[in-house]
């Protein structure tokens, strides 16, 4: 697709010998002043880059209408490229337009194919740049709230809950079933918080034996121990500055729940092997699925731990107690796993979220993923019928064809809980649906059914 320029010159004969320049390469709009250049802009999908004179009438003796141009252009269009072109020989123009965020200049006369050259150089840059930041905005969605998806009040009271507690140092416990996605909500943590330009170090402390823990919490000197060949930085270490992740907290030994009590004390530890304090500024957070209040009654966890990692706590709800979320988290599934497998499955039959949404998920969210993998894997065609869930759901809740509902109730069923998920939005429900959204709005008047009377 052709990048569109738009000229801002009142000088019709300069404004004509650079669009008869461009026209070939680039769709080209022109504007002689302030009014009819806001109009253009406004009326354009998108505007890639302005070539702007800053004397414009009708106060062609001062650079005032150009300058407000330049700040209307950075109010409401902060993506589009500026090239200044101005007569004046004043330092003051060109101190001001870089101030204002423009990305080159000319002063006139100049010559087009220099003027060309700079505008694909700025066009480029500015693609650039455009890229930095999705990619910044994609790291940082991925582990904002994008893969903690929900509409449910708990969930929105978890998001509120995260918002808070993020731009702090505090240590945080995240308390919450197997599968339920504590290790995302850490991330979110993270990612959220002012260490988010430093490391997010993960730890499952169930998956590695005492030794082989210690060693990578806080690595060694070589020789410490028979295989220890090398020096190895810890992963304390390795977090410095920013957040290391304990999942699994209490699976660790008492002995490595005294060292772990060290470094929330003293911020230092001592690598195996090693004489020699590191001093290490990291934020700590821990995750269990297990009640830590009984496993200090049983002696098998420290209480003065305890009392250092709960400073704040947060429950994640079991999916069980937030079924609304399921037909949301299914879409963002169909969506993860048709690009992962280049599939194109567009939605789920209504009998089939009616299965998913009675199911009690003891393997909760990830449990859930699971099975929409699965299902678009093996689905034959674009929608998900009852054959591509696991046997296991299928059989757990036998229907009665005598009780069943008609296709149309069901697909009635389908459409008013999409509406209620996206709080009325039928374009975020046709999305939800896998539908045009002009085959719902036909469905909607089939059913009567009035999407502004609904709400989350």
């Amino acid at each position: 697709m052709r990048k569109t320029i738009l000229i801002v010159e009142d000088d019709e004969y300069l404004r004509k010998q650079i669009y008869w320049a461009l026209k070939d390469e680039y769709k080209v709009l022109e504007a002689n002043d302030l009014a009819s250049a806001k109009e253009r802009i406004g009326k354009a999908s998108f505007v890639d880059a302005v070539l702007l004179d800053l004397r414009l009438p009708p106060r062609l003796n001062t650079f005032e209408e150009g300058f407000k141009f330049l700040v209307y252009l950075r109010s409401f269009y902060p993506d589009t490229g500026v090239i200044v072109m101005t007569g004046s020989t004043s330092e003051k123009a060109p101190q001001e337009a870089v101030r204002l965020g423009v990305q080159d200049f000319f002063s006139k006369p100049f010559d087009i194919d220099e003027l060309k050259l700079t505008l694909k150089r700025v066009l480029h840059m500015l693609k650039l740049e455009r890229k930095v930041k999705e990619m910044q905005i994609e790291r940082e969605e991925r582990y904002k709230f994008a893969s903690l998806v929900g509409k449910s009040k708990k969930m929105q009271q978890l998001f509120h809950l995260i918002s808070r507690v993020a731009p702090t140092n505090s240590t945080v416990l995240i308390r919450g079933e197997s599968g339920t996605g504590k290790e995302l909500i850490a991330r979110a943590i993270h990612y959220h918080s002012p260490r988010k330009e430093n490391p997010f170090v993960p730890v499952n402390c169930a998956a590695l034996p005492e030794a082989l823990l210690e060693a990578e919490l806080f690595g060694h000197e070589k020789g410490a121990f028979t295989d220890a060949g090398y020096k190895k930085r810890g992963m304390f270490q390795m977090a410095n500055k920013g957040t290391i992740f304990l999942d699994e907290i209490s699976d660790m030994s008492l002995r490595m729940q005294a060292k772990i009590l060290r470094v929330l004390q003293e911020r230092s530890f001592y690598p195996l092997g090693s004489t020699r304090a590191i001093q290490v500024d990291v934020r700590i957070l821990t995750a269990t699925n297990k009640d830590l209040e009984k496993m200090i009654q049983e002696g098998t966890f420290r209480e003065d731990l305890y009392y250092r990692l709960n400073v704040i706590s947060i429950l994640v709800p079991p999916l069980r107690e937030r079924k609304e979320d399921i037909p949301l988290l299914v879409q963002h599934f169909l969506f993860k796993y048709n690009n992962i497998h280049g599939r194109n499955v567009k939605s789920i039959s209504p009998q089939v979220m009616d299965e998913l949404c009675e199911y009690n998920w003891p393997g909760n969210v990830r449990e859930l993923e699971n099975v929409v993998e699965r299902a678009v894997i093996f689905s034959r065609g674009k929608i998900i019928l009852l054959e591509d869930l696991p046997s296991h759901i299928r059989v757990a809740f036998p229907r009665k064809i005598s009780s069943s509902p008609s296709l149309e109730e069901a697909e009635k069923k389908l459409i008013l809980a999409a509406l209620r998920t996206t709080g009325g939005n039928q374009s975020k429900a046709s999305q939800l649906l896998g539908i045009h959204r002009n085959t719902l709005s036909r469905k909607l008047k089939k059913y009567g059914i009035q999407p502004s009377h609904l709400s989350i």
